[in-house]
Order: structure tokens, then sequence, then C-alpha cells
């Protein structure tokens, strides 16, 4: 027996499908203090805002699609995090301030730049656990939350302030880990001078209420600057992530002025507790996979310490080209991207500022490193197109450089951009 539709209810379906497929839709974004409006494009699955200036510059591998997601998000946008509400919230370094860019109307444009905490010395990353909103700052972490549902987020708690400060690398970031613990990574304060501090060029943990777990390998240590580390000898692993299998893996900013060659940036460092990475002693040669596993090697530049040698450092399992500057990292996620794409990781490159020659300027991208049954098998640019030819990525004339990736709920990529103060969404689309 074929089942048959009432007359209205098929009349209503038609009216339903030309809405999704004929009528062309509006949205909006601001920018440059007028409002712009793009033609929503009818797609299956995800929406796709008309053709703009990001889809013109950027080049993408076929099947993806990149649109400007929210402009003029002032304060320089770093990392991102999904709350538990389902919008995109950032830390803006410069302004001190956190923000919330919510797509209400799921149009795949944020609705606007809606700050909910402000007076931060120097957010770098937001991590929501719980309910919370935990804020890397730069010599403490704190928790926000907005318990009287205004939007703003009023309540406001210090986790822990046994973070470095003063100068070098003052960005901090900081992740929940599969154990429960809040893991916070901290650069160097030198170039290639060993650390007087401890939690400088480290990877620090802690209990969600900032307290030292009982099994850190410093837990008892007389300096209570040492309690919290986890991992060192990375000089500024800027981001991290854990792996399905709950492999802790970061990316690391190598020393500079040894050439434009070498050290190579550490792009996959699998973090194992207890142990060192390597800075400012060692690195890792040679650029690719470090595939049969390679030792670290001196950096002549810096004495080795009594009972160290570089084979007792641990290696990283992929590098790329000196300068490159590896930020936030983010594995794929969701339904949107295709399978062949599914737990690779995709790394924000900031780009080079201070190469000496034009053929060892680095582009400022997005790369995907390629992982097949949980193992890191290679490299190859995902996202480019924001240097300007022949200047390097901190020229004013570069149109943006990324500083992090994130997936969202709908399984989108989105990228911000802490030059251009933009954040960016792609899609797969298929076409």
């Amino acid at each position: 027996m074929q089942l048959q539709l009432k007359p209205k209810i098929w009349i209503l379906r038609l009216l339903a499908l030309a809405v999704l497929l004929v009528i062309p839709r509006l949205a909006s974004a601001q920018g440059a203090g007028q409002t712009i409006y793009f033609p929503l494009v009818a797609r299956a699955g995800l929406p796709l805002p008309g053709a703009d200036e990001a889809s013109s510059r950027i080049s993408l591998p076929p099947g993806f699609e990149i649109r400007i997601f929210a402009s003029g998000v002032s304060g320089s946008p770093r990392l991102m995090d999904f709350g538990p509400d389902g919008w995109l919230y950032v830390a803006l370094i410069n302004s001190g301030e956190v923000a919330r860019l919510p797509d209400r109307n799921a149009d795949g444009l944020a609705d606007g730049v809606e700050i909910v905490a402000s007076g931060l010395a120097g957010p770098n990353n937001v991590s929501w656990h719980e309910g919370w909103l935990y804020v890397a700052e730069v010599g403490q972490v704190v928790r926000l939350q907005d318990q009287n549902n205004n939007g703003d987020f009023e309540t406001r708690q210090v986790v822990t302030d046994n973070l470095p400060t003063g100068p070098g690398h003052n960005t901090r970031t900081v992740h929940f880990g599969p154990d429960g613990k809040l893991y916070v990574s901290a650069g160097s304060s030198t170039n290639n001078t060993p650390e007087s501090d401890p939690r400088r060029a480290a990877i620090l943990r802690f209990n969600p209420d900032g307290s030292i777990p009982a099994d850190n390998p410093f837990a008892g240590d007389p300096d209570t600057r040492k309690r919290p580390v986890w991992a060192w000898g990375l000089r500024n692993s800027v981001d991290f992530l854990w792996t399905p299998d709950g492999t802790l893996w970061a990316d690391h900013n190598g020393s500079d002025a040894l050439d434009d060659n070498n050290p190579p940036e550490e792009l996959m460092i699998p973090v194992r507790s207890n142990q060192s990475h390597g800075w400012p002693y060692c690195y890792t040669p040679g650029v690719g996979l470090n595939l049969p596993t390679q030792p670290e090697v001196r950096d002549t530049r810096v004495a080795l310490p009594a009972g160290f040698t570089c084979a007792q450092a641990v290696p990283a399992l992929l590098t790329v080209e000196a300068h490159s500057a590896p930020l936030g990292m983010a594995l794929a996620r969701g339904q949107n991207f295709p399978a062949a794409y599914q737990d690779d990781v995709f790394v924000a490159m900031h780009g080079s500022w201070n190469t000496n020659s034009s053929g060892s300027f680095r582009d400022c991208k997005v790369q995907r490193v390629l992982i097949e049954n949980g193992q890191v098998v290679g490299s190859e640019t995902f996202a480019n197109g924001w240097r300007a030819p022949g200047a390097l990525c901190g020229n004013a004339a570069t149109w943006g450089r990324p500083a992090d990736v994130a997936f969202g709920p709908d399984g989108a990529m989105y990228i911000s951009d802490d030059q251009g103060l933009r954040i960016y969404r792609v899609i797969y689309t298929g076409n």
C-alpha cells in the first residue's frame, strides 16, 4: 500500500522547500562602521553565506568553503572554545576581554561581538569545564560564570596564581585533560637561556580548584613554584591537546637567531610527564616526519647541564620550517568534514616575522596534520592566502594571521585571526 500525504501537508512541504532552495535570504555582518549584506546560498547541510573577501583570497582543498564569520573583532582574538550554549567564546588578548559570538539564527554569520568579561590581564585562551569558563591570564587562571543569567560573567574566582610572570613569552593556555586535571602551558622568558623559574617553558598541572595533584612529579618539593610542573623543555607551547586514546600532544616555537632554517618548529610533540623535551639544550633535527624516530641534537650555543644529554630529551613526531610559529590547534570533529579528515589535527600557523631572506618567509596559514590509527603520518597545507606576496606575516600589508582553530557543534571549522581581527568559518560542501 502506497502512503499518501494529505493535500495540506504536501503543499506546506513544497512551500518549505521553496523557501530553502529558491527564495534568497539576507544575512548581515558588521564591518568598517556599516552593515554589509550577503545573500545566503542554499546548500544541503550547513548554511553558506555568499562570497566575500575571504573566499576570494584563501585557498582550500576542493569541496571546502571559507567565509568571514565575524569581522571587527577588536582586541586581537586568540584561542577559542565553544560553550554549553553552543556559542563561540574567544579571548581578546590586547583588550583584556572575553567575547561571545553567537549565531542565533543559524545563518553562518555571527550576530555580533558580545563582551562577557573585561579587566583581564592578557587573556590568551578560554576553556569551558563543568559550567565554568576558565581563562588563562598572564599570571593566573580565573574562572567565570554568569550566575544571574544577564549575559555578563560577573562571578570571578582565582583558581591559581602559581604561574610565572615577567618578560618573554607571556601567553598562557589552559585545558582540561581526560584525567579531569587542569593543564597550563607557560612559555620561556628568553630565547635560549636556561630558566631560573621552573614554571617557565613548561606545562603545569593542577586540580580544578588550583591545588597540586598528589601524583605530580614534584608535588612535595620545597619550592612551591616547582610543584605544578608536569613536563618541561618546551620553549613556547602555545597550545596542546589530547588524542582520542588520551595521548598529550603539544606544539612548540623553537628559538631564534641560530639561522633561518634551524632549529625547526616542533609541530607535534608527545608530551611525557617528568621529562625534558629539549629546550634550550637540544632540538629535533630536520623538517618533516620524524620516522624512524631520531634523537634530538645539541644547540651548541648552550652548555649542557651536568648529567644531561640530548638522548634524554623527548623528540618531536613532526617538524616544520623554522619560524612558522604554530599556535592554536584542534582535532577535526563533527559530521561536516569528510571521514578522511576526522581526528586529523589542524594547527594555526602565525607565520614568520623575523626571518632574514625572502626565501625563508613562512606563510601564515592553517596546517593539516594527517593522523592514521592514532599515529602522525605527515602534514599538508589546508588553508593559505593571508600573507602579502613578498612580505613577512608580521608585515602591515598582510591581510591576516591565523591564531587558533576550533570545531563547533555544527562540525564547521572556526579560525581566529589576531591581525585581521576576524573569525572565519570553514565548511565542507562537496562542490
